[in-house]
């Protein structure tokens, strides 16, 4: 391999990609070949055009810094290491970044996140090449389309070098968690992610220091993370709302929601307070409401209950601040709600068990929000959840719901990929259907083939209709995670509710 020839292309893909002036050569390539241990470094022509993301290039540096000894390892951690830093040398300092986000939001919102975004990806901080594995299609169930994904983006890690380096960590807590502004830049270690080329923009928001960053594992277009300066725990507050809506009149292009402050229905990181937005229009946010309702004293609210499997109340209003004021009574409401008729307590020795997620948007005028009613006791027959995937579905998916699946978009685990290839071959090949029974791997999956294998799909309709049931399996785990079900006890409850609001 001709290092180079890739030190040089890559060079070419910075110029090309305006993350660098062609004033810049000269530095960025010392910069990286002191990272390579090089000594020297001619520039060679590049007469092909540059790649639309830089891991082609960087593929092929890397496999040359693990030939020649640079990198002691080559799993995807060290690899990722290396990518980093060599990228961060073509990305601003912070105070650039941030200056130039500014002068762009002065003039157009929308042109700033376009820059930060467009920052993020080029310069690989978002793995581009990674998220375009990820397995994803449309599925349309009787609550509209299902977004389905199996995500195949995130970097296995190896169980050995992981193991060897807890052995050998220090007690060092730096940065305390992945969401900590401590990540910008940092450069990563065998059990916390390469952070190199990260950027985060400051925000002042509902009185409060905020940074807004892209998540690296985008789910969505334009995956967005709103992360609390300070280290503290999510709760979900009268500020919440507040901070949610306050975003939305900084972003109005984007939305923004909160996960549940609670096990089981809460976020995965609930150690820092953070938010989830972005530029994506979502399938519950297409949904209709089925029922208009009303709230005592806010009468000029629109308000309803929605057509979706979760249990969700959406409200409207061109006054942000009414909003706020309505969403923290019935936060407060639920939080102390028992309803023994439909399954669930407010609490049980203390431990509370209603909390609720919930999202922002700014839409045809007027500020809309989206309530969603969880609840996360537990009992014998579904001890990791009432109103969590029942075990039936646990072949598809066994983890928490989060607010992206709430919202219609289901992140699916990767072994599902094999899985699914499996059971499209022996549909299609029924005579050999004891090599499948013989497959371990494949026990959790039989009932699931038995139902596909009974509806004598042709040949050219399989794949689409293994599909098409996992689409309606999610519609039927996201009506699990529902408080309220879509039946007439369901609806008569969720009434009893807004009663209750209204007392």
């Amino acid at each position: 391999m001709n290092i180079n020839y890739e030190i040089s292309a890559l060079l070419k893909y910075a110029v090309d990609n305006s993350l660098i002036s062609e004033c810049d050569r000269v530095y960025c390539a010392n910069r990286i070949i002191a990272l390579l241990g090089l000594d020297e470094f001619e520039l060679v022509p590049v007469e092909c055009e540059s790649p639309e993301y830089p891991a082609p290039i960087l593929d092929n540096i890397l496999d040359w810094a693990y030939e020649n000894g640079v990198l002691q390892g080559n799993s995807a951690s060290y690899r990722d290491i290396l990518d980093a830093e060599i990228m961060s040398v073509f990305i601003p300092r912070p105070s650039e970044v941030i200056r130039e986000f500014n002068e762009k939001y002065a003039e157009d919102k929308k042109a700033a996140s376009d820059y930060f975004y467009n920052l993020a990806t080029k310069s690989n901080y978002i793995h581009m090449d990674r998220i375009a594995k990820n397995i994803i299609w449309t599925t349309d169930t009787k609550y509209g389309d299902m977004i389905i994904s199996i995500n195949l983006s995130k970097p296995e890690k190896d169980p050995k070098e992981i193991a060897a380096a807890l052995k050998n960590k220090s007690a060092s807590k730096y940065p305390k968690c992945l969401l900590c502004r401590e990540n910008e830049g940092y450069k990563g270690t065998l059990t916390h992610p390469a952070r190199a080329n990260h950027r985060i923009i400051p925000l002042h928001i509902a009185g409060e220091d905020w940074f807004l960053q892209y998540s690296p594992y985008v789910y969505y277009n334009e995956h967005c993370i709103m992360l609390k300066a300070a280290h503290e725990p999510m709760k979900i507050s009268r500020q919440t709302f507040a901070r949610l809506l306050g975003f939305v009149e900084y972003m109005p292009h984007y939305f923004i929601g909160s996960n549940a402050g609670l096990p089981i229905v809460g976020g995965s990181i609930l150690a820092h307070d953070h938010y989830q937005g972005g530029n994506f229009d979502f399938p519950m946010a297409r949904a209709g409401v089925y029922k208009q309702v009303k709230f005592k004293g806010y009468d000029d609210v629109e308000a309803g209950l929605v057509d979706w499997p979760m249990s969700v109340i959406r409200i409207r209003h061109e006054d942000k601040d009414v909003l706020v004021d309505l969403a923290y009574e019935i936060l407060t409401a639920w939080e102390g709600y028992t309803d023994e008729a439909a399954y669930f307590l407010a609490d049980t020795e203390g431990v509370p068990h209603n909390s609720i997620p919930h999202l922002a948007r700014h839409k045809h005028g007027k500020y809309e929000r989206d309530l969603v009613l969880r609840n996360n006791i537990t009992d014998e027959q579904y001890p990791q959840g009432v109103y969590h995937p029942h075990p039936e579905y646990h072949h598809i998916k066994k983890e928490n719901i989060g607010l992206i699946e709430v919202m219609g978009l289901a992140i699916l685990p990767a072994r599902l990929k094999d899985s699914i290839a499996k059971i499209e071959y022996y549909l299609k090949n029924p005579e050999k259907e004891d090599e499948l029974k013989n497959d371990e791997s494949m026990a959790v999956h039989m009932d699931w083939y038995y139902q596909l294998k009974k509806l004598n799909l042709p040949e050219n309709r399989i794949a689409d209709g293994i599909k098409q049931s996992v689409g309606e399996i999610f519609a039927a785990i996201l009506e699990n995670a529902g408080v309220y079900k879509n039946n007439d006890d369901g609806r008569e409850a969720f009434l009893r509710f807004i009663n209750y609001c209204n007392r």
